[in-house]
């Protein structure tokens, strides 16, 4: 379809431009707020125990499950990447309130791909775009105004600009869905166990453990301000289109007291490990030890088979095929 008519009319070459900027950026925040919300985020950074095969897994059998996904995706053709996603959405539906992190899940998934498209698309150069599709005219799809350059933006938007993007897009999914199936389905102790069982320094894992602790903790503290903003009246009497850019501000608005609730909290925490004695000696040692299951030996033959796979796809052409610019 030739657009030409409207990007050669200044009028509708400016309102159009802004209103598909506005839309790259607007349309992944409302995926985000509107339906996934932060009890969604809660949601999907939170461990809730549970019985399915995924619970039962040694946490490093994850870790690395996590690692092998994101070198496949990153070495191979972009098409394997998102069948790799395709795949990992539904175990989402495994764990204790399934059908419900899935749909989540799903919405970051799409929010993702969306933003990472729209982040990457407009900043491609020309050169780059040869240099994947190099047998292949361009198809001008949009013409930025001239004063568009200020923002970094490539003159012409080209379909070839967007598939490169829905390229890379995917590469960064599939390390977000599968990353996060180890946050759900992986308690704070059990992790330590894993860590401590490996010989990870203790102060490494302390680190990590109480960031891993901390990120649904975030999401909660936003959810109860934001809803405290709401409750004294942010966006009251306003128009229902304007609400969810209300929250949106409330969410930014939250951001300091959360912060400040954090600082506390980690002084409090600081406290309680030196007054139990922690690290007292150079090694600790555990009353169970993560133990290996049959589930581990199964996805220790996917993970192999995955390496595999990424091996013959390179040698028969199917490898990374597109530059990183930018990321």
């Amino acid at each position: 379809m030739d657009l030409s008519f409207l990007y050669e009319n200044p009028i509708t070459q400016n309102i159009i431009s802004w209103y598909l900027v506005l839309f790259g950026i607007a349309l992944p925040v409302l995926l985000i707020f509107w339906w996934i919300g932060l009890k969604g985020f809660v949601e999907l950074t939170r461990y809730e125990k549970g019985e399915s095969f995924l619970y039962k897994m040694n946490p490093i059998t994850k870790i690395l499950f996590g690692i092998v996904i994101m070198a496949v995706a990153s070495t191979t053709i972009w098409w394997i990447g998102a069948l790799l996603t395709f795949a990992i959405l539904p175990l989402y539906l495994t764990l204790n309130n399934g059908l419900k992190k899935f749909g989540y899940v799903l919405m970051l998934a799409l929010s993702s791909l969306i933003g990472s498209t729209w982040a990457i698309a407009p900043y491609t150069p020309p050169y780059i775009l040869n240099e994947v599709f190099p047998n292949q005219n361009p198809i001008t799809v949009w013409v930025w105004p001239s004063y568009f350059s200020i923002m970094g933006y490539v003159p012409d938007l080209t379909f070839q600009a967007i598939y490169y993007g829905l390229q890379t897009a995917f590469r960064i999914t599939v390390t977000l869905v599968s990353a996060l199936l180890l946050v759900v389905s992986t308690s704070v102790s059990d992790l330590f166990k894993s860590f401590t069982q490996i010989k990870v320094p203790l102060a490494i894992t302390f680190s990590l453990m109480v960031g891993f602790r901390t990120i649904p903790t975030i999401f909660e503290l936003l959810d109860t301000s934001l809803k405290m903003q709401i409750l004294r009246g942010l966006g009251y009497g306003k128009p229902r289109i304007l609400r969810s850019f209300y929250y949106i501000i409330g969410a930014v608005m939250a951001i300091v007291p959360t912060m400040v609730y954090l600082f506390r909290g980690a002084k409090s925490l600081a406290i309680s490990a030196d007054t139990r004695g922690f690290r007292a000696y150079p090694k600790r040692t555990l009353l169970k030890e993560p133990q290996i299951t049959k589930y581990d030996y199964i996805m220790f033959s996917i993970i192999i088979s995955l390496v595999i796979l990424d091996i013959i796809a390179n040698m028969i052409g199917f490898g990374r095929s597109i530059p990183y610019v930018g990321l």
